[in-house]
């Protein structure tokens, strides 16, 4: 989506940290490691500070695994080094995975990072969008490709899209604080931190909370690698765990760890901190309380793909594997 190349381009923050999680729950492997790599979606920021935690406190080295994370960027897709095995893993999300596996790409989803989908419209209080039906009669700002964002959104509500105005727009609160538009399509985690960071209050109104089930922050690996490095990704999986559980109980600690591992990101502690908190509610649910991190439900698969179809996607739901985490939480 060209959402996500421009939304990055917005955030200069980052994670940095002391003192972060608890004690090894796995013994030091004393033999020689596994090498892994994990392929990132996008530029170093505090949206990928568990992986940051699993590498700073060696819960790989802990899990027999040398881990080295790959950068992503707009050059940078994450499916290609996957599909080559130069990446064992790579952080994508459904809708990617699912236009990649129409093509060939012999992918399964692993993990679910992002519980909910960070999508969201974002409005002023005075002239706020608080549900899908608010949205009559108001001007959008978004990029024309996230148009099929809309439509799904308008379908899954019974909301006529040509009731909506749609303003192409850079990715930027700009059009909504001038009052070019009315509402701003873009992400939880973005835009309106940009707008907090100015001191500006905004509403928004969480896609997810309104029918708009998309996995985000997926874990994907290869049908190749679920044969015959199956133990590599159990590693590499149960590092990540550990490393989000870390970053669950101290945000601010891992906020400054983006900063510290990444001093030459041009990072801003103060927004990654917010980031990294407006993260959570997106990663941990009751549902991860219960199955642990990366979980997800039967039904969430049958949401995705009624969601997904209307992306015209088609998938089915031996896409996602849960047998990975399922060691990963046995054990």
């Amino acid at each position: 989506m060209n959402t996500m190349i421009s939304r990055r381009t917005l955030l200069s923050g980052g994670t940095a940290a002391a003192g972060l999680g608890a004690a090894g729950l796995w013994p030091r492997m004393a033999h020689a490691q596994a090498a892994a790599s994990l392929q990132l979606s996008w530029l170093h920021s505090a949206q990928f500070a568990g992986s940051y935690i699993a590498l700073d406190r060696g819960y790989w080295s802990d899990a027999g695994l040398s881990v080295s994370l790959l950068q992503g960027g707009p050059n940078a897709p994450v499916e290609p080094p996957v599909v080559s095995g130069t990446a064992l893993v790579g952080i994508s999300a459904a809708d990617y995975t699912a236009a990649a596996v129409e093509q060939g790409a012999p992918f399964k989803i692993l993990g679910v990072a992002m519980q909910k989908n960070p999508f969201v419209v974002a409005s002023l209080p005075d002239n706020p969008v608080n549900e899908p039906a608010d949205l009559v009669g108001k001007r959008i700002g978004m990029a024309l490709a996230n148009t099929p964002v809309l439509q799904a959104l308008c379908s899954l509500n019974g909301v006529d899209i040509n009731a909506i105005e749609i303003v192409p727009t850079q990715y930027s609160a700009q059009p909504l604080l001038s009052g070019e538009v009315d509402c701003l399509l873009c992400w939880e985690t973005d835009l309106p931190i940009a707008m907090a960071m100015q001191g500006v209050e905004s509403v928004t109104m969480l896609m997810a909370d309104h029918g708009y089930a998309v996995h985000s922050q997926t874990y994907i690996a290869t049908d190749d690698s679920l044969a015959n490095r199956r133990a590599d990704l159990v590693a590499l999986m149960s590092g990540e765990v550990r490393g989000w559980e870390a970053y669950r109980a101290d945000t601010k600690a891992a906020a400054a760890l983006t900063l510290e591992m990444y001093p030459d990101a041009g990072l801003d502690l103060a927004t990654q901190e917010l980031q990294a908190e407006r993260q959570v509610p997106l990663m941990f649910s009751e549902l991860t309380e219960a199955n642990g991190f990366g979980s997800w439900t039967d039904d969430a698969v049958a949401a995705n793909i009624e969601t997904l179809a209307l992306l015209g996607r088609t998938v089915t739901p031996d896409l996602w594997d849960r047998s990975i985490l399922d060691e990963v939480h046995g054990a």
